[in-house]
């Protein structure tokens, strides 16, 4: 992190973090079954459910459970899905002034398959795909990305707003969580803008080129996103816990995963682990601290139904957080 950012988390850490996360609010159709089709099969589901979701308005809802001051940038259609989404938002305090409605396009929505505990999805980006450069570049944008200490961003909207909002961001010494998923090619000056980076074990694959089977190869990848972004990388690694680099050229770290009871749903767990990590460095701590707490909040998650559902309370985090102290 550079010398603006770390001054003016010196001087906040001990307040309620501001975050704002630009990203997609997309509805979850869930669709459980004892296992997961093949190509061409039908299977009867088990249930189905209607929950918000989308990789932005997860991660905003983790950091405010986690007791930050929440805002939210992006975009939902004038439908029933986007008054639902936004005001399951509203409803954890997050102000979403900056959430624009699209007349004429649906909200976003992810068809979810949830089978053992696993899930694959599909995702239509609908009006999240409308968020724009020029909006994001908004007087009030503007504001609030350059008063933020951290700044969450994914990739379910444009490349190119991303790519804005991370430099508006970097620029007013906000530290920007980049979460790279779902993984694409970026632009140089994305990477260059992100403070830190984390991708999971496909997409820091699909980031390099590089093959992140084995230890070695892994921390290779690793060392090249590093690189290339100039910033830390945090990959997360599932049941194997995280590999936290701090900066290229530094030895990587592994933080253990954690267990906090049966797994039920996975959807939304990397979300978790972004938005928590998010919140721990904006309250000042370490990278390797920071993903240890990450990786408490999500194995919370991942034990219960539903992304924003699963989403864990501050006070259950500290918990399996103190316990492993």
């Amino acid at each position: 992190m550079n010398k603006k950012e770390s001054e003016r988390l010196s001087c906040e850490k001990n307040t309620a973090p501001r975050i704002v996360v630009v990203g997609s609010l997309n509805m979850d159709i869930v669709t459980e079954s004892e296992r997961a089709p093949e190509q061409g099969e039908t299977l009867l589901g088990t249930a189905m459910h209607l929950l918000p979701g989308g990789k932005g308005a997860n991660q905003a809802v983790c950091a405010a459970r986690l007791g930050a001051q929440v805002s939210m940038i992006g975009a939902v259609g004038t439908d029933g899905f986007g008054e639902e989404m936004t005001g399951a938002l509203k409803r954890e305090g997050i102000d979403t002034s900056r959430v624009l409605r699209r007349e004429g396009t649906p909200s976003g929505a992810a068809s979810i398959w949830l089978a053992g505990g696993d899930n694959r999805i599909v995702v239509y980006p609908g009006a999240n795909g409308s968020l724009s450069v020029e909006e994001l570049a908004a007087p009030e944008c503007v504001r609030l990305l350059q008063e933020a200490d951290a700044v969450l961003i994914q990739l379910e909207i444009p490349l190119d707003a991303a790519e804005r909002a991370a430099s508006i961001a970097r620029e007013g010494g906000a530290i920007v969580v980049l979460n790279p998923a779902p993984a694409a090619a970026l632009p140089d000056a994305l990477l260059r803008s992100a403070s830190v980076l984390t991708p999971n074990l496909g997409e820091l694959a699909i980031l390099t080129g590089e093959s992140a089977g084995g230890e070695e190869r892994l921390h290779e990848a690793a060392q090249k996103l590093a690189a290339a972004s100039c910033g830390a990388v945090v990959t997360t690694l599932g049941e194997a816990g995280a590999l936290v680099l701090e900066q290229q050229g530094q030895e990587p770290k592994v933080i253990p995963a954690v267990q906090a009871g049966p797994v039920v749903d996975t959807t939304g767990a990397g979300d978790c682990f972004s938005a928590a990590l998010a919140v721990a460095l904006a309250r000042g701590k370490g990278l390797p601290e920071a993903a240890r707490y990450a990786a408490c909040a999500a194995a919370l998650a991942v034990t219960r139904l539903g992304a924003q559902d699963g989403m864990p309370a501050e006070a259950d985090v500290r918990r399996l957080y103190s316990a492993g102290s």
